[in-house]
């Protein structure tokens, strides 16, 4: 730490710039690391109760009440509305067939429901991908100023050069320690929003497969 102080002392607008923002990555990224983690848990208990007792009550009215009990993130009852809604007579949404029109609907409400369950993976993929090369950056320029420094005083000597380098190279190590964690954490959201994508979707498949053949046994003429 009090080599860190030295070399912030030490360096230049150019230098604690970077270091600046490195530390703004690093505050952003554990943010929604703690943030995405909470979220994504909350959302995948969410579909694990609110979807076995979605299909467990006796009417689609009740079904509707048993998922807004559940559904505290609100990823399955945009599915069940967009399913549900009528579209206005005398457009292009409301020609074709019922299955094509639930399928339409269900596909724009899974897609903005995946883009709300995907917020801030960018975020984390880009100060994963950046964090280790602006860490490179202010090692470089650190080394240089520290050179230059040297040079005006007039002699170099090894104990002259370790001590500024080495305080340099911190700035990639700090880079990494960003990068890091980052990296890890776009990783496994990755890996339980596509777990959560595929409960929504087979929920999303279910629920038009219930509507068609309710909609084709209720207009089925009697024999």
């Amino acid at each position: 730490m009090s080599s860190f102080a030295q070399f912030w002392q030490q360096g230049d607008a150019i230098t604690r710039g970077v270091a600046a923002l490195l530390m703004i990555m690093s505050i952003s990224a554990w943010v929604l690391i703690f943030w995405k983690g909470w979220l994504l848990g909350r959302v995948r208990s969410d579909i694990a109760r609110a979807v076995p007792a979605f299909w467990s009550a006796p009417t689609l009215v009740g079904g509707r009440d048993q998922l807004a009990a559940f559904d505290r993130e609100g990823v399955l009852r945009p599915l069940l509305a967009a399913a549900t809604s009528e579209p206005s007579g005398g457009t292009l949404e409301s020609r074709g067939h019922l299955a094509s029109q639930l399928t339409r609907r269900l596909r724009d409400a899974l897609h903005r429901v995946l883009t709300q369950l995907q917020f801030g993976q960018v975020v984390l993929a880009s100060i994963g991908s950046t964090a280790p090369f602006i860490g490179l950056f202010g090692t470089v320029w650190g080394i240089y100023h520290a050179l230059l420094s040297i040079s005006a005083a007039g002699s170099i000597t090894i104990d002259r050069v370790s001590g500024p380098v080495g305080e340099a190279l911190v700035m990639t190590a700090a880079g990494l320690a960003v990068a890091i964690p980052a990296v890890l954490a776009y990783n496994i959201f990755n890996k339980r929003v596509a777990a959560c994508e595929a409960e929504l979707e087979g929920f999303a498949h279910d629920l038009r497969e219930m509507l068609v053949d309710d909609h084709g046994t209720h207009t089925t003429p009697e024999s």
